[in-house]
């Protein structure tokens, strides 16, 4: 019984994860890119997204945003560090709008303030499944750091996969008890 509890609250915890990390379609459209230039207001480093707040004063897209980054992992393998952006920065951000059409947004590069270059921001936008001429690809860029040109979203989270190997090891310890 209660390595059945184990198994049960191992497949609660799989599920817990995988759906912490949500898609790029459910929130964002690609066909709505967006630029904002302005100051960074607060940084949050947290899972599965680090995010950014952006203050724009210039029209249309004047007001306070909130800008969705990859996960710190995947920022940290681009050569971002949590001091790579701090409050009073002033930056430029491209990126994909909210479908919803609230001042939220999914960062593809961030420009950064210190040397002006151009910094992917891990975006989960998959750009393996779109034409490569309906992208503007920064990594063809040679100021661009931090690109990368895999098909896997750059903020796939591994927990899902850590829920389901400590699964498999329950299951088989609960195997080996009872044929004992």
């Amino acid at each position: 019984m209660r390595n059945a509890i184990f198994c049960v609250l191992a497949v609660l915890g799989m599920a817990g994860a995988a759906s912490a990390h949500h898609p790029f379609a459910d929130d964002f459209d690609r066909t709505k890119p967006i630029t904002l230039t302005g100051t960074v207001s607060k940084m949050e480093w947290t899972n599965p997204h680090v995010y950014a707040y952006i203050t724009v004063k210039d029209d249309p897209n004047k007001g306070n945003w909130k800008v969705e980054m990859g996960s710190p992992a995947a920022l940290a393998k681009a050569g971002w560090t949590a001091k790579s952006l701090k409050s009073g920065d002033q930056v430029t951000v491209e990126g994909w709008r909210a479908k919803n059409g609230s001042r939220f947004a999914n960062a593809k590069t961030f420009t950064m303030p210190d040397d002006g270059k151009t910094a992917s921001a891990a975006s989960s936008f998959d750009e393996s499944n779109v034409p490569t001429d309906a992208l503007a690809r920064t990594d063809t860029d040679p100021n661009a750091v931090g690109t990368r040109g895999d098909s896997l979203p750059s903020t796939a989270s591994p927990s899902a996969l850590m829920g389901l190997i400590s699964l498999f090891s329950l299951a088989g310890a609960a195997g080996l008890r009872f044929f004992r």
